[in-house]
C-alpha cells in the first residue's frame, strides 16, 4: 500500500495556498475530498492507503483566485488543475503544486 501527500503554493503571494478544493480520483471513483489548511496542505489526504495504479489529483485553483481578489478572464485561463499520476506499491508519493491564475507547475516531492 502507497500514500500520498500534497502541498499547494500560491506564487503570486508567496505563500500557501489556503482553502483549495482537491479531489483524488482512480479513474471514474472519487476516493477523496478535502480542502487545504492554513498551510497549503491537505493532512486527511494522507490517511489514505491507496493500492498501486493510476491516480488523478484535481485542483480547484480557480475558485482559489477569485476568493483570493485575483481578477481572472471569463472563464479562467485555470479553474481545475488535474495532475495524474502513478503510484508504484508500499511507496509515499509528495505532489507539490506551485500555481498562479496562468501557468502552473508540479513534481513528485519526497
Amino acid at each position: 500500500m502507497s500514500s500520498l501527500s500534497t502541498h499547494v503554493l500560491d506564487t503570486v503571494s508567496g505563500r500557501p495556498a489556503s482553502g483549495v478544493f482537491l479531489r483524488l480520483l482512480d479513474g471514474e471513483n472519487v476516493l477523496f475530498c478535502g480542502t487545504t489548511d492554513a498551510d497549503g496542505r491537505c493532512p486527511e489526504l494522507r490517511n489514505l492507503f491507496l493500492e498501486k495504479g493510476g491516480y488523478r489529483l484535481e485542483f480547484s485553483v480557480g475558485e482559489y483566485f477569485r476568493q483570493a481578489g485575483q481578477v481572472l478572464s471569463d472563464p479562467p485561463f485555470l479553474d481545475i488543475v488535474p495532475v495524474v499520476f502513478g503510484l508504484g506499491s508500499d511507496m509515499h508519493a509528495h505532489v507539490p503544486l506551485l500555481v498562479a491564475p496562468f501557468g502552473y507547475s508540479t513534481y513528485r516531492g519526497s
